[in-house]
């Protein structure tokens, strides 16, 4: 097996694009593994309603990254206190074999004194708790098993970034299942850092200190700096390929009571209608006609309203306040 260093990046967009590089362009003999480290960014699994799994003001208010992955599975939170691991191999034999790549992480896991099991089909627990979430995809006679370890996570950032705010939703996406989660440094015997942590998990999966590596060349860096551009840092991705899904929300303004039925495709509005007893000037049939087409997203909608009066639709409405409603 060959370890792939990453530089120490951070970026998502970046790191999730080298592992694709690895599955789709480098071919060797030998698995290798890629360890990563993610300022904070909600990862959304390949078929997931992007909106639905996140609170978006939450997100935008701490500027969390948003990136949709390959592979399936339900929204992970990262931060600078996650480890996260994919082991890149030939052949497709091993997929949904997920103990063949947990069990070496596992077993170190163990001697660092914490007591880990693979629970299900595919998450690792300690102390009862979800320390490590696994997902897998596979690309012609290649895959790889990827997988994070909750280390020193900001849990009430994860709830809250995974957790969006009660209203009417459906989707035919998959949606997230949230498990109670706790952090590996709580429960190690001697305490490190994530750094310190990452160190001994190579150790411990190479059996050695002399760790033979793949490393990325300047090719490999173009390749992966595309892939980033063209894939991981388009909203079309991250957004635009969620599910068709419908939103109908109902909040009460100066105005008078709006009722929005929103119905999104690609992550664009298809269809939008307003109700309710306001008493605007203009017909609101007008506003509808203009926002059909326009990506559901509150920045892209925050541009759209700095040319639209609302008042003349609906009477008294402070922007924000209805911005946030529209992409609650």
């Amino acid at each position: 097996m060959l370890y792939v260093n990453n530089q120490n990046i951070t970026d998502p967009r970046i790191n999730l694009a080298i592992e694709e590089h690895l599955l789709r362009n480098v071919f060797v003999d030998e698995p290798m593994l890629l360890f990563y480290i993610n300022e904070s960014a909600v990862i959304i699994g390949r078929n997931q309603n992007t909106v639905a799994e996140i609170d978006l003001d939450f997100v935008e208010a701490n500027d969390i990254h948003v990136v949709r992955r390959l592979s399936g599975g339900g929204a992970v939170y990262h931060d600078l206190g996650n480890l996260n691991f994919s082991f890149v191999t030939n052949g497709r034999a091993d997929l949904h074999d997920f103990a063949k790549f947990t069990d070496p992480v596992i077993t170190v896991l163990k001697e660092l004194g914490v007591d880990a099991e693979l629970r299900g089909k595919s998450d690792i627990f300690a102390n009862g708790k979800k320390i490590s979430g696994n997902a897998q995809y596979a690309a012609k006679e290649r895959m790889f098993s990827h997988g994070t370890l909750l280390f020193d996570t900001n849990l009430a950032n994860l709830l809250k970034a995974i957790n969006p705010r009660q209203m009417e939703i459906t989707s035919n996406a998959v949606q997230s299942i949230r498990n109670f989660v706790t952090n590996i440094r709580e429960l190690l015997a001697e305490d490190m850092d994530v750094y310190q942590f990452r160190t001994a998990l190579l150790r411990g999966i190479f059996g050695s200190n002399d760790i033979p590596a793949y490393e990325l060349s300047g090719a490999d860096w173009q390749q992966i700096d595309r892939i980033a551009a063209e894939r991981y840092k388009r909203w079309g991705w991250n957004y635009g390929r969620s599910p068709k899904f419908n939103i109908r929300q109902k909040e009460k303004f100066p105005a008078g009571t709006i009722e929005a039925h929103i119905d999104v495709t690609k992550g664009r509005i298809q269809t939008i209608k307003f109700y309710g007893d306001f008493t605007g000037q203009r017909d609101v049939a007008e506003l509808e006609s203009f926002l059909v087409g326009m990506p559901y997203d509150r920045g892209a909608l925050t541009a759209v309203f700095t040319e639209i009066d609302l008042n003349d639709y609906f009477g008294p409405v402070e922007k924000d306040a209805f911005l946030t409603f529209l992409s609650a």
